[in-house]
């Protein structure tokens, strides 16, 4: 699925424990774990050239909407989600605990 902010064309893809968007040649990703209905969303990587852009907002966004659209629970480990999710109530009824 192709993405397009900031004027720039990104691809975003999900493959097999991560989420990622690459953007002129740099990859930001959300490295994830399957375990039956429980998405756990382990850590977010962004390079330095890609920060301050939104991406790890759009990787949280994206992870969270493909757990809803896969009737999957979220164990949240990654500190930056966990901090997405304070500010993103919309997604609290996908998280564990």
């Amino acid at each position: 699925m192709h993405i397009f902010k900031d004027e720039k064309q990104s691809t975003e893809r999900v493959t097999r424990g991560r989420f990622e968007i690459e953007r002129d040649g740099n990859v930001a990703f959300l490295e994830y774990a399957l375990a039956g209905t429980i998405l756990e969303l382990i850590h977010t990587e962004v390079p330095d050239s890609m920060r301050g852009t939104g991406v790890a907002s759009d990787l949280a966004e994206s992870a969270l909407q493909w757990a809803r659209e896969h009737r999957l629970k979220v164990d949240v480990i990654c500190p930056f989600v966990a901090g997405y999710l304070k500010r993103h109530p919309q997604y609290s009824d996908l998280v564990l605990r």
